[in-house]
């Protein structure tokens, strides 16, 4: 068996230092095979994370000592994490100058850590792998809002990305970092810490994931939580997206109801700033069932979908979504509005009082919120959602109830919904009000949200115009490509022509829509397919590489821009989508 789990080690070992330049590869390999082979396996697949993505060579050295480490405790058979001789060992081999490195900041204790809290005006600091951070700066710029990043005031990143693990994904985390390190931890802190570490982690928050309802198909772009996209080979392959391909955009571990907990969770309706007599409803699994049911078959995209085409041209944060960040389901429940109604909602009184924000909140603490216009109207189709392409809600997508909110953007639909609530307000929260998803000007970089007032930016809420090219064949010769795709509007507004060109946006044509075409006038919520044959441009003979573009045009007659402005976070990219066709070879590489 030692040799087994050497051998496998090995392996992981060479495709490590095969892709080192790919920091989100490394951790994905060492921790799935750490995983396999180490009956403690989280303590290893920690400090490996933790080390790695400290940005520098030290760090990355302590990595590989990470793996060592777990490669002696599989021959020895120890079960834990420990700074044992044989760790120390493996990182003196492998750390070089590091003593030297870290000579030069100051030690503190975590007391005075703790007394640095953003309290009274005193400054912010967390801890994260034995150093010290003053992130007063960063607060603004962070990501998934300033009220996250300040629950670890005065204390340890390590417990909030033990849950927050997309912060493993990418290098960005340290990248910013790095410029606030003030100072190192004093080591016997740091051990006391690694010891609370290894005791969270033997309850891991993702020990119950819904593996077996994910297609192998999906292009995983982090784990934990789970972020993956369809490949584009098989996003247009059915008009209905199967539910195991359907891509999922997770900020959190999946909640899990059992049976018990299922016949106990109620929907709670708050109305009471329409009326304060107005009691809170409460509405079980089987209620909502039995209200007269709707369906409706709508598109849902995430909002940095083609995030990935921005980083092209500069650095954003966030996932690097292709295009694959899109699906489309038929969705089944009952309408937001009979709900709302059901409750006391008297839509001309709200109207009134300026209660114009219906709030959502879910089981995992996501709050959003819609407009009451389109809550309450018949024609926006808004749905609190109990199944999927005629099944029950998969846990990856919002078991046992989520909204519906077509022509919006995904971040709008909320999962596991817990509560709904009408306000004059919209929702608080990271999700709503914080720089996640908002559109900022191209001016603004990573580090420079500080400077711009939220309050005055819109969150984003209906979807704008998008199309996609999922397959682009030369046939008949090499004297023609075949190329078909998809294009969606948010807002309900119709698809009314996509137009293709195969050299770059000189010369367009025509597609033809072949499924969708026929949707409700301003209730089409799904997406359009469509296909073309093109003849070869002459232009070709030369390079053997032409360019493929598409573009959509909706009922509003507006047209995607030749190239959408860059945003720090990535959002709403919905330029020209391009894609590269290697004539000879009839193969097509994705730009």
């Amino acid at each position: 068996q030692h040799d087994i789990n050497m051998s496998m080690l090995a392996r992981t070992l060479h495709r490590t230092l095969l892709h080192h330049h790919s920091k989100h590869t490394a951790p994905r390999a060492l921790s799935t095979t750490i995983s396999s082979l180490h009956p403690n396996n989280n303590h290893y697949r920690y400090k490996y994370q933790q080390y790695c993505y400290e940005g520098n060579t030290v760090s990355q050295n302590r990595a590989l000592a990470v793996v060592l480490t777990a490669a002696a405790a599989m021959i020895g058979g120890s079960s834990s994490y420990t700074r044992t001789s044989t760790t120390t060992q493996a990182e003196a081999a492998v750390n070089g100058n590091s003593e030297e490195d870290e000579a030069e900041l100051k030690e503190y204790r975590m007391s005075e850590v703790k007394q640095n809290n953003g309290a009274n005006g005193k400054p912010i600091w967390v801890t994260y792998g034995g150093n010290i951070y003053d992130i007063t700066e960063f607060i603004a710029n962070h990501p998934g809002g300033s009220e996250k990043i300040v629950l670890a005031a005065g204390g340890p990143l390590e417990p909030w990305w033990n849950v927050y693990r997309q912060h493993y994904a990418t290098d960005l985390p340290m990248v910013l970092l790095q410029k606030y390190i003030i100072g190192k931890l004093s080591e016997e802190d740091q051990d006391q810490l690694e010891q609370e570490m290894e005791a969270l982690l033997e309850k891991d928050p993702y020990a119950l994931e819904p593996l077996q309802e994910r297609s192998q198909l999906l292009k995983v772009h982090s784990h934990e939580p789970m972020n993956a996209e369809v490949p584009h080979d098989q996003l247009t392959q059915s008009y209905l997206t199967p539910n195991d391909l359907f891509y999922i955009r997770h900020h959190h571990p999946v909640p899990l109801l059992s049976d018990v907990e299922l016949r106990q969770w109620r929907l709670k309706v708050d109305l009471t700033a329409l009326d304060p007599t107005l009691p809170i409803r409460e509405f079980s699994y089987e209620e909502l069932k039995q209200m007269p049911k709707s369906t409706i078959i709508a598109t849902l995209q995430c909002s940095g979908n083609r995030r990935g085409g921005y980083n092209e041209t500069k650095r954003t944060s966030g996932t690097s979504w292709y295009q694959g960040a899109i699906s489309t389901a038929e969705w089944g429940g009952v309408r937001l509005r009979d709900v709302l109604l059901a409750c006391g909602m008297k839509e001309e009184l709200a109207m009134e009082l300026n209660l114009e924000h219906v709030r959502f909140e879910s089981m995992d603490g996501l709050k959003a919120s819609v407009d009451l216009e389109k809550a309450m109207s018949l024609r926006g189709d808004a749905l609190l959602a109990y199944e999927m392409n005629g099944v029950p809600l998969p846990r990856d997508h919002g078991f046992p109830l989520r909204t519906i909110v077509p022509g919006y953007v995904g971040v709008r639909n909320v999962k596991w919904l817990d509560s709904i609530q009408l306000a004059p307000s919209e929702a608080e929260g990271a999700w709503q009000r914080g720089l996640n998803y908002k559109t900022l000007p191209p001016s603004v970089g990573l580090t420079e949200a500080k400077n711009v007032d939220l309050q005055k930016i819109p969150a984003m809420q209906q979807a704008s115009l998008f199309s996609g090219i999922t397959h682009a064949n030369v046939v008949n010769d090499g004297s023609l490509v075949e190329v078909s795709g998809w294009a969606w509007a948010g807002g309900g507004r119709n698809v009314v022509r996509v137009d293709v060109s195969v050299d770059g946006g000189e010369h367009w044509t025509t597609a033809e829509i072949t499924e969708g075409g026929d949707q409700k006038v301003h209730r089409s919520w799904a997406w359009v397919f469509w296909k073309a044959t093109l003849p070869i441009p002459d232009s070709a003979d030369s390079s053997n590489v032409i360019e493929v573009c598409s573009k959509a045009v909706d009922c509003a007659y507006n047209v995607q821009p030749q190239k959408a402005d860059w945003n720090v976070r990535g959002l709403g990219n919905n330029g020209w989508f391009r894609k590269e066709v290697d004539v000879d070879s009839s193969s097509s590489q994705q730009q």
